[in-house]
């Protein structure tokens, strides 16, 4: 079902709507590899899901279009259906979980899709799309086991081959597998020594845990800031093709994916969401092999994070990076010692943000306390400077 002249076909059909992205070279990365960032993130709707959404809509005959289309999605996929439905002046409905973000619900609707919000979580969406599909007749946009929609997908292995025609190695985000499977498939056909690694997330690795039990697994839970690729259960399709052409999957902690955000917006100028950025991660954190000299191309699948977890998950990239820490100081309470403290730190060239004196630990003495300072920092070597300093100093510094 899925053919490289499918593909091909895609990616001519696709001409009419979307963009295709740079690749742009990001040495910083990692030094040590050639590393490229395939800018899906850049895409119209801000992710690479309009692709094979857009595709896919465009292969409905007449009659499905006329009746519509439906979708369930609490991110890019709704607003890739919405999109391409309304280019091509087709209905479409999207069900998402009442919990959804508001901006991502409005994101949807300003792509022309009429929204049903339904009580509940994915499943009860997705539970209500397959009703509306089978009452009203509508044509269910799969988001990821489709092979349209892999097709769709795969033009982005197209592009990363006409733009990095010797690259070596190619990083996917992975959720239910659409992405993977048709860069993967694609990339293989044209250069079959091309190394392709999936990467989830370490809170929601069921692609990982399917392909290495060779069956397929649904997980009890997901939890990741990556929610874009937090899914319980791969495709059947995308399993296959996995096995088939997938050279392995690696996972990344919310962490990892915290620094990669971080370091793409501070060094690259570029904002990826959690699953966009898993690829980067993998690459920053050694998690795949013999990249050394190597060209890599990170595909960095989306950029609609939601700004107010953005704030957060920068945070937990500085702390990642060595760029702020948390130093704990026991000392007798008496007049000066935090001054002393401050001095030292300010001779370091690290900058204090918040102090917090406490004197309640009942293991303490009463005429002791322990002083919590946060600093911004440049790296952990810093960090450790910083203890020693205090250290020589006579101060008690509580690891």
């Amino acid at each position: 079902m899925l053919t490289l002249d499918r593909v091909y076909k895609a990616s001519r059909v696709l001409k009419e709507v979307v963009r295709e992205t740079d690749m742009i070279y990001a040495p910083n990365i990692k030094p040590e590899a050639n590393v490229y960032l395939k800018t899906e993130n850049l895409q119209v709707t801000g992710s690479f899901k309009v692709r094979g959404s857009y595709f896919k809509i465009s292969q409905l005959s007449d009659e499905e279009k006329a009746k519509g289309v439906i979708a369930c999605s609490a991110g890019n996929h709704a607003q890739g259906v919405a999109l391409a439905a309304t280019k091509k002046g087709i209905k479409s409905i999207i069900c998402l979980p009442d919990g959804a973000p508001i901006s991502k619900v409005e994101a949807t609707k300003r792509y022309g899709a009429e929204v049903c919000l339904v009580k509940g979580v994915y499943d009860d969406a997705y539970k209500k799309a397959i009703e509306l599909r089978d009452k009203e007749g509508y044509t269910f946009i799969h988001p990821f086991d489709d092979p349209d929609v892999i097709a769709g997908q795969g033009t982005i292995g197209l592009e990363i081959m006409e733009q990095l025609p010797n690259v070596d190695v190619v990083l996917v985000p992975i959720g239910g597998g659409g992405l993977i499977s048709g860069v993967a498939y694609t990339i293989k056909q044209l250069n079959p020594n091309c190394r392709v690694y999936g990467v989830q997330a370490s809170g929601a690795p069921s692609m990982e845990k399917s392909i290495k039990n060779a069956k397929i697994e649904t997980l009890g839970k997901v939890q990741t800031i990556a929610d874009g690729i937090a899914v319980k259960t791969p495709g059947d399709l995308t399993f296959k093709l996995c096995q088939k052409y997938v050279d392995g999957i690696v996972t990344v902690t919310d962490d990892e994916i915290s620094a990669a955000i971080l370091s793409l917006l501070e060094q690259q100028k570029l904002i990826s969401e959690g699953a966009g950025a898993v690829g980067v991660a993998a690459v920053m954190f050694d998690k795949i092999p013999d990249v050394k000299g190597k060209n890599v191309c990170c595909v960095v699948s989306g950029g609609n994070i939601d700004v107010t977890i953005l704030s957060r998950v920068i945070e937990r990239g500085l702390k990642m990076g060595g760029r702020t820490a948390s130093i704990k100081i026991a000392l007798s309470d008496r007049p000066g010692q935090l001054s002393g403290v401050s001095t030292i730190i300010a001779e370091q060239g690290a900058n204090v943000v918040s102090v917090n004196y406490d004197s309640s630990d009942i293991n303490m003495n009463i005429t002791d306390c322990y002083l919590n300072i946060s600093v911004e920092t440049r790296d952990f070597a810093h960090i450790e400077s910083i203890k020693k300093a205090l250290t020589d100093a006579g101060f008690e510094v509580c690891d």
